[in-house]
């Protein structure tokens, strides 16, 4: 048997939001698997575990530069407080940072890039040492098509925004752009369409759907119907196109899109603190 320290435990805690007691359990059961531990979690019907999984703690500020409508980048930079994150400079270093990592998709390779006749990596070290935390890009991501909307969301009125949704569609769309990244920073979807769902992703969503009716004590005789439900559930949760729009929950996304006459090739939705 594995060994499972009281650091595991807190860890599998603070990711899921469930007990003690259910996380220590969990990994006992999983020989120290975390994430069969997290599936564990689900199983037993915990509220929120698939939602508060991937959380992370940090702080800072989602930014983005865009080029006309037809090429945009959207940037988290992180520090470890909020009293930095609302800051003068912390966000006219983002300024810099975003206006530099224009047209990137690369974390790693931004470390070189050239801001102010610096390296990057310089220019958020002397950020860190001034404002006296450590500062980092996250991640960025560029949209470049024929037409990249944009949605920046303050989720607390006394700082930066901290939620951003950058979208790309196949054609002119500046309302639909809009009302869609909004949708997205909303309700969180984890794909586009249910075709670009990974097959492991949903065997283990039928094998988690299963264990669970089974825990709950369903008829081996419904069983296949329930599970199909649940994994039809699973894709109306996590699949955009298949979600009830949120200014309009008799429609799905991919009428209001069809209705506009376009199509969403792709998403990037950034949340600080999130994954």
């Amino acid at each position: 048997m594995a060994s499972i320290s009281t650091a595991d435990i807190k860890k599998l805690r603070e990711a899921t939001g469930a007990g003690m007691t259910d996380c220590k359990n969990a990994l006992v059961d999983a020989d120290g698997d975390y994430d069969k531990a997290v599936e564990q979690l689900r199983i037993k019907g915990l509220k929120g575990v698939a939602k508060r999984e991937g959380r992370a703690a940090s702080n800072g500020l989602v930014i983005a530069k865009l080029d006309g409508t037809t090429k945009g980048t959207l940037l988290e930079l992180n520090c470890e407080t909020d009293f930095v994150a609302k800051s003068p400079k912390f966000q006219e270093l983002a300024d810099r940072v975003v206006t530099a990592a224009f047209g990137s998709n690369d974390v790693t390779g931004l470390q070189d890039v050239d801001v102010d006749g610096k390296p990057l990596s310089e220019v958020l070290s002397d950020g860190g040492a001034m404002m006296g935390e450590k500062i980092e890009v996250r991640r960025v991501t560029t949209f470049e098509g024929a037409y990249v909307g944009l949605y920046l969301h303050k989720t607390n009125p006394d700082l930066p925004p901290q939620l951003g949704v950058l979208v790309e569609l196949t054609g002119e769309g500046g309302t639909v752009a809009k009302d869609v990244a909004q949708h997205i920073a909303a309700f969180a979807p984890t794909y586009v369409s249910r075709a670009e769902v990974p097959e492991d992703v949903v065997a283990k969503e039928r094998e988690i759907a299963e264990a669970t009716a089974k825990e709950e004590g369903k008829p081996e005789a419904a069983l296949p119907k329930i599970v199909e439900g649940r994994v039809n559930g699973f894709f109306k949760d996590s699949v955009l196109l298949e979600q009830a729009f949120a200014k309009d929950n008799k429609k799905t996304v991919a009428k209001v899109l069809e209705e506009a006459g376009v199509q969403l090739t792709g998403f990037a939705r950034f949340k600080v603190g999130q994954a």
